[in-house]
């Protein structure tokens, strides 16, 4: 007789880490468990005896990518010194960054999807090993304020988290290397001062509604609304409603949800485009231009943190006309960044700059949805100038992590 199949003993963690990936790369709401089960090999019920719920299964992908960065930041507890042991928490972080390079970002984007309950349980790991890092790193910098050391982790790891918002090549040591060197860089910078409080919203609601017109209210609405819950949790009645129009008129100016989103897209990316244009027009070197580059970009990303955010996460709801036109557009924007960098840097090569433009872009967005208060522009700008410009420019000797090859 034929020997008989055997299941794989680890077939439950198999089906967590498709979907992950799935849902990373397409979004919670287009991917079925059916689809998973197609791609693990197993047939559509089989799967329901693993995961009964869709939900089930987000929160164990959540859970394992969790563990795994638990375990990662716990290889760093052996060391002797401080500085020791926070570099081996980073560089673990970083093989890990790659080993999941394409479900990285499940806990920044997908978990939202969670209920409450299942958020906050699986936010505590997450959350304690963020203080082991940032106790190392204060311990690798005495006398570094607290509040500086959680907005370099946070910085930090936006970085380590960074390849998986794009699909440079490079050959993985390389690219290790690359990541390290801009998260090393980030979390030995020297921050500028805090503000001592948070400075209030200067306008209601109503006031800031009183001269937009419909249309505008409609963008700045539907945008918060898809950042807060996400693109398929909203109905164009609730986005009208939000906007004080009434949902019949909604449609006189977007035909639908989809045109909704993609005008947002289209209004972020010329403003963006015409903003570099002006202030790159005139500038007399390549290092002038990038400072006006890093500015206006972290201006405009922080201004618009909730667009900024549904950029990353919608884009696969898009039209594909609409996804391909806008893609193209991101990529010139890109270019721009890593032709000003290679000026500055000559002797690194283009794909290990494109780690680095990359790796830049991801702190900006993920400071400023933070909404912390640590989280400024002009820190957030302070914190991009050691990854783009040559080495030596505003990043403090106080701690150097020790001089040993990416494994």
């Amino acid at each position: 007789m034929p020997s008989q199949r055997r299941r794989p003993k680890d077939r439950k963690a198999a089906i967590a880490l498709i979907a992950a990936e799935r849902f990373c790369a397409r979004g919670y709401h287009n991917v079925a468990l059916e689809d998973i089960a197609k791609e693990v090999g197993i047939t559509g019920p089989a799967i329901y005896r693993h995961f009964p719920t869709k939900q089930t299964l987000l929160a164990a992908a959540v859970e394992e990518l969790g563990a795994h960065f638990a375990e990662c930041v716990e290889a760093g507890a052996e060391g002797d010194a401080p500085a020791d042991r926070l570099d081996a928490a980073l560089r673990a972080l970083v093989r890990f960054s790659f080993d999941r390079r394409t479900m990285a970002r499940l806990y920044q984007w997908e978990s939202r999807y969670l209920d409450a309950g299942r958020q906050a349980a699986l936010a505590g790991p997450f959350a304690n090993a963020v203080r082991a890092l940032r106790e190392m790193l204060c311990g690798a910098r005495p006398g570094l304020p607290r509040r500086d050391a959680a907005t370099l982790v946070t910085a930090a790891l936006s970085v380590i988290a960074s390849p998986s918002t794009h699909r440079a090549s490079l050959a993985r040591g390389r690219a290790e290397r690359a990541v390290l060197e801009c998260a090393t860089a980030v979390i030995a910078t020297n921050l500028p001062p805090a503000p001592s409080r948070r400075t209030p919203p200067p306008r209601s609601r109503a006031d800031r509604f009183a001269l937009l017109p419909r249309r505008e209210r409609l963008l700045v609405e539907a945008v918060r609304l898809f950042h807060e819950r996400g693109y398929h949790r909203v109905s164009m009645c609730e986005i009208g409603e939000a906007a004080g129009i009434n949902a019949s008129s909604v449609y006189s100016h977007f035909a639908s949800k989809t045109d909704l989103l993609a005008a947002a897209y289209y209004r972020a990316t010329g403003r963006l485009e015409q903003a570099v244009a002006e202030a790159l027009g005139d500038a007399a070197t390549p290092a002038q231009a990038l400072r006006r580059l890093i500015d206006i970009y972290v201006r405009s990303t922080f201004e618009q943190a909730d667009l900024a955010g549904v950029y990353l996460s919608e884009r696969e709801n898009l039209a594909p006309a609409d996804r391909r036109r806008l893609q193209a557009a991101q990529r010139r924007h890109v270019d721009t960044w890593i032709g000003l960098v290679a000026e500055l840097r000559p002797e690194e090569e283009p794909a290990a700059i494109r780690y680095r433009v990359h790796a830049a872009l991801n702190v900006v967005t993920d400071l400023a949805r933070s909404a912390s208060p640590s989280a400024t522009e002009a820190r957030t700008t302070a914190l991009l100038r050691p990854i783009l410009e040559p080495s030596g420019g505003g990043v403090s000797r106080t701690f150097e992590a020790p001089d040993r090859r990416a494994r």
